[in-house]
């Protein structure tokens, strides 16, 4: 019994992605450079994308609330304690990621390969943009970091990884976890 115990706690550990010990390890691993940082939209209440979307309104678009607004911001000083210079930042085109984009950055460019895939509309989308995704990150110069604001279904895709609103997930450019930062939306 108890060699089971200890496979399944061994087994549970390699599985597990490796979370920094600390924010100064957090801080340490960005000042690299390098890296890809992956970023749920901040919080914007519902899911999926109302019947009546439109992608060039954003009246007719899930947005971030108060609470997402504050998140967002809540980002931006994360970001702000790692003193990173040259980083990327992309965004989705859907308005909750560049709502949360702004707030966090305030300087970004939309590339339609972070948008959402989630629904039927945009479904068929998924392959190509994926693609792409990977082309890009391939291309990159790899100076500073690289930073995706984009929505829950590619960064699944992509890194096979359940996130919450307004989580940060770092990675090297072979996809492998390095870190994971949730952020409040309280």
């Amino acid at each position: 019994m108890k060699l089971i115990k200890i496979i399944i706690v061994l087994f549970i550990s390699f599985n597990t992605p490796i979370v920094a010990n600390s924010n100064e390890d957090l801080q340490n691993l960005l000042s690299e450079g390098g890296k890809l940082i992956f970023i749920r939209h901040a919080y914007a209440p519902g899911s999926g994308d109302p019947d009546n979307f439109d992608l060039s309104s954003c009246a007719s678009q899930r947005n971030l609330s108060q609470e997402g607004i504050y998140q967002a911001m809540t980002i931006n000083s994360f970001f702000l304690k790692s003193n990173m210079s040259s980083n990327l930042v992309l965004s989705s085109e859907w308005c909750r990621c560049k709502q949360t984009a702004k707030y966090a950055f305030k300087n970004y460019k939309t590339k339609s390969f972070l948008n959402s895939f989630f629904s039927q509309k945009f479904a068929h989308n998924k392959a190509k943009q994926i693609k792409e995704l990977k082309r890009f990150i391939k291309e990159w110069n790899g100076k500073g970091n690289l930073i995706f604001v984009t929505h829950y279904v590619v960064i699944f895709e992509i890194l096979n990884l359940s996130v919450s609103s307004g989580e940060i997930v770092i990675a090297d450019r072979d996809f492998n976890i390095l870190a994971r930062q949730k952020t409040s939306n309280n």
